[in-house]
């Protein structure tokens, strides 16, 4: 398509290239001509010669923008005319998550219905060269879905069945359009839930791809723990199973752990299509709390020595003062502006009295306020709710910028010094944003805001967020908690894996994904 006759030279449009030159440019072996004839055809076609020669190397080395006809009729044969859009609005959708990074939209969208749709149309795109770009719920933070290099978007919001439900194993299967908050609603009764809760409605087979976590992992882990097995659609369309079909067992000790390879690898591997999942009986008692302290600190001390101390706390997060404000003005609440901790406790009555009693020890000894109790499930809705709000609340502030989250994580002993130095960081550096995390595991978030016209703005809240993380892992932790290495962190990925440890990841990568088709530009 690069080759329209409208860009072609005056002289190729003039005379047809002589099929002995083609078959040169490409490569072929011919015979020679005589040397009169030969100096005829270049004097006369050699700008066209080089520019066929030019064009050659040019498809042969970059990725193919636009998709052909006939690819894109095998791609309706296989889903159905309705299932495949190639219109600008709906791609440009496809094209851009929750980050900073601008728009890149596929060439086409479409809708598959089951794994075996996914896997005909993934065989169409590995014959034919074409990157695929899985889709859920465009919650993402590092651009996961942007499509580098053009191809198809497969949106799998369509595939939206659970699956199977073991209520006496504590086990659920659901297809990739299930989200964290659909599967809760569909259990409720049945004294389950799923706790893995990083704030957005996401799908639960992205938060696999992503390796998601969020309020909950100090007490229930992140999506790592959590995942069973998955049925995954490899690059040439072959459906694979990485505990094996059908298994759902607590543990095992049998091969390579296939799971935890595609958890986190943020569709690089292959595309998911089923995940099935641990479950957890609903506490007998749930307890919320607030309270605020007097320095970042007092408030991250406090932390650290709330689980040095064993108590098996649900949740225990981070705001401080400036996300407090966003976080009042935005929810219409009125808690003290200052370093702030928002707890949970889960357990028996008698289990959560004795946690309770326990945490508020530890706070007064910090100089912490008095707890605000958050007890009935309206109340404590209202508190989560407004948490999970953070980062609406936070760009409400900055009317007309362009915000930017970024998080690191980092042992919990290095925590206070880590926050401390963050907060220092921002002020010297004139960027404006609070900062808010899941304080109990080591992972904290900076949510910074630029003005989109200031290029001395983007710059400075880039070399801040670089900063942040080779402090994060000069602390011996890492550059992303949980929102992943998309397109944004390759260059911090390689410096904490090392170079032998990226070169694995690779031949990793080219071993299930020999054509770079996978979500390609992300990760390695």
């Amino acid at each position: 398509s690069s080759c329209q006759n409208k860009e072609r030279p005056a002289v190729w449009r003039r005379r047809a290239l002589p099929a002995r030159m083609l078959s040169a440019a490409a490569g072929e072996e011919v015979t020679a001509p005589c040397p009169m004839a030969l100096r005829r055809v270049l004097h006369w076609q050699l700008p066209a010669l080089e520019y066929a020669a030019t064009c050659w190397r040019k498809h042969r080395l970059q990725p193919q923008r636009g998709l052909h006809r006939n690819i894109i009729e095998a791609l309706q044969a296989a889903a159905g005319s309705e299932n495949v859009s190639t219109t600008t609005a709906v791609r440009e959708q496809h094209g851009k998550d929750e980050s900073y990074h601008r728009c890149k939209p596929p060439d086409a969208v479409v809708w598959p219905q089951n794994v075996e749709q996914v896997s005909r149309m993934a065989r169409i795109c590995f014959e034919n060269n074409v990157p695929i770009v899985p889709f859920g719920t465009s919650t993402g933070l590092e651009g996961g879905i942007l499509a580098m290099k053009g191809g198809v978007c497969f949106d799998l919001t369509k595939m939206d069945k659970i699956v199977e439900l073991n209520t006496v194993d504590f086990d659920v299967t659901v297809e990739p359009g299930v989200t964290r908050k659909g599967l809760n609603d569909y259990l409720r009764g049945s004294g389950l839930w799923f706790p893995v809760d990083p704030g957005a409605d996401a799908s639960l087979c992205g938060m696999a791809a992503t390796s998601a976590s969020g309020t909950n992992a100090v007490r229930y882990g992140t999506m790592r723990e959590n995942v069973i097995n998955l049925e995954v659609v490899l690059a040439d369309g072959r459906i694979m199973y990485t505990a094996g079909q059908q298994r759902r067992f607590r543990k095992t000790s049998a091969g390579y752990n296939l799971t935890n390879l595609f958890v986190g690898s943020e569709g690089t591997l292959g595309i998911i299509t089923k995940t099935t999942l641990r479950l957890y009986g609903i506490p007998e008692a749930m307890v919320s709390a607030v309270c605020s302290f007097p320095t970042v600190k007092a408030a991250t001390d406090c932390t650290v020595q709330i689980l040095q101390c064993g108590i098996p706390i649900a949740r225990i997060e981070f705001l401080d003062d400036v996300m407090m404000d966003a976080f009042n003005k935005y929810s219409k609440l009125s808690y003290t502006v200052s370093s702030t901790l928002f707890l949970e406790f889960h357990g028996t009555e008698k289990g959560v009295e004795e946690q309770i009693e326990a945490a508020e020890e530890i706070v007064k000894m910090n100089s912490g306020s008095e707890f605000a109790w958050a007890k009935d499930q309206e109340t404590r809705n209202k508190l989560w709710q407004a948490r999970h709000s953070a980062w609406y609340a936070a760009r409400a502030l900055y009317p007309g910028y362009e915000g930017y989250s970024t998080d690191v994580c980092v042992p919990l002993s290095k925590l206070p010094e880590i926050i401390v130095a963050t907060k220092e960081d921002l002020v010297r550096s004139n960027l404006a944003g609070p900062i808010v995390g899941h304080v109990g595991d080591g992972n904290f978030h900076c949510l910074m805001f630029v003005n989109p016209e200031s290029e001395d703005e983007g710059r400075r809240m880039k070399e801040f967020t670089d900063r942040l993380a080779r402090r994060a892992l000069a602390m011996h932790g890492t550059c992303t908690g949980e929102h992943g290495i998309g397109v944004g962190k390759r260059h911090l990925l390689t410096e904490e894996i090392g170079a032998v440890g990226m070169q694995v990841m690779r031949e990793i990568k080219a071993a299930l994904d020999p054509k770079d088709i996978m979500n390609p530009g992300k990760v390695v």
